[in-house]
């Protein structure tokens, strides 16, 4: 029989340009990254990027769709944890693996440093940066673990992100580490946190 040649892979254009811009972005930082940068980080024509986005602000709008997509999905799974502790690391390392530590961090301080003089961009950020804290506050208030507390769930929530975004932004120097192990210290360090907050019932009872 004659063999049939496979399909070729369809192409999510989509996220193979948003992927390119993280890259760009955290590189070359936000205003001096071009759609010229994207198209040649990518690997496609800037006629092509233009298809689907008008400009880099249009790209910053859907990276805030798809990361609050991510973490809707995320959450959804952190809810189906035994106890709060299993929920955040669920929560906090669902992307461990997928970019580089140091170039997550340095996109991360770049937008939020656009994000002080654009007020377009600083509504997106901060609508990403609601979602999940108020995702972070409910997976508290449902807790036992939350209920033992004399903070409310959105204070200790605020705690939590306070340190882990200040390990993140720590994360950008990385003096000498290297990237694997700045991710693990500042994984280390919420989870210090998180130990000191949120006993679990048996440890509770050890107490």
């Amino acid at each position: 029989m004659p063999q049939t040649q496979a399909e070729p892979a369809v192409v999510d254009r989509p996220t193979q340009i948003l992927d390119a811009a993280v890259a760009c972005f955290a590189k070359r930082g936000f205003h001096q990254a071009s759609m010229h940068d994207i198209s040649t980080e990518a690997g496609i024509s800037v006629g092509l990027i233009y298809r689907y986005f008008q400009n880099k602000e249009a790209v910053i709008s859907a990276m805030a769709d798809r990361h609050k997509k991510q973490i809707h999905e995320i959450l959804e799974r952190a809810r189906q944890a035994s106890n709060l502790r299993e929920a955040l690391e669920t929560l906090f390392t669902a992307h461990c693996g997928e970019t580089e530590p140091q170039v997550t961090a340095a996109f991360v301080v770049d937008l939020f440093a656009e994000a002080s003089r654009n007020p377009h961009v600083a509504e997106l950020v901060s609508d990403v940066c609601q979602t999940s804290m108020d995702g972070v506050t409910d997976l508290i208030a449902r807790s036992p673990e939350g209920k033992a507390s004399d903070l409310t769930p959105r204070e200790m929530a605020e705690l939590i992100f306070a340190v882990n975004d200040g390990m993140l932004l720590r994360g950008v120097l990385r003096v000498g580490r290297t990237a694997a192990e700045s991710r693990e210290r500042q994984l280390e360090v919420v989870r210090n946190l998180w130990r000191l907050m949120f006993k679990t019932e048996g440890e509770r009872a050890y107490a």
